[in-house]
């Protein structure tokens, strides 16, 4: 049995990430966040639950406010629909982790061998995945996405996480 497509309106056709926290990045960043926000635009399942679900496709700007995530999401002219607002705790752990495994994948591309470097790489990928995961379940009854939205939005989540 093959799953059915979502309806071509519940997807993002826009992304943009609240750059008032942000001090600077290096340019390996800012191509993961320039990647990450390609792939999401070309393909992806978001679809806000309840009122909105059907006035997409939609617009959304990630932030962190206080403590706390925030998507807000808009029609596609930009007209506010209003906001998701997701405590950051749960997602701590796991963004240091994969910072921490980023950081040791990286050096580890400099002077590893390949088997070390390729153990890093599922690892780093590993954490990243689990990252998805929880995003999705911390949406879920909020925003419908599938796991590969979920990735790309995580990237950014972490994008967002550096100082």
């Amino acid at each position: 049995m093959t799953a059915k497509a979502p309806p071509a309106n519940h997807r993002l056709v826009g992304i943009e990430l609240d750059e008032r926290s942000v001090v600077r990045r290096s340019p390996d960043i800012e191509h993961e966040r320039q990647v990450a926000i390609f792939d999401l635009i070309e393909q992806n399942v978001f679809s806000p639950l309840g009122a909105h679900e059907d006035q997409g496709p939609f617009q959304l700007c990630l932030a962190i406010e206080e403590n706390r995530l925030v998507f807000d999401i808009r029609d596609e002219d930009k007209k506010p629909l209003g906001k998701i607002i997701l405590a950051l705790s749960p997602f701590r752990r796991i963004v240091r982790d994969y910072f921490a495994i980023c950081d040791s994948y990286y050096q580890a591309i400099k002077r590893a061998t390949p088997s070390q470097i390729e153990t890093l790489d599922m690892a780093r990928r590993g954490i990243h995945n689990e990252g998805s995961e929880l995003l999705r379940e911390r949406l879920k009854g909020k925003i419908e996405t599938d796991f590969d939205t979920a990735r790309r939005l995580f990237t950014l989540i972490c994008v967002l996480h550096i100082r």
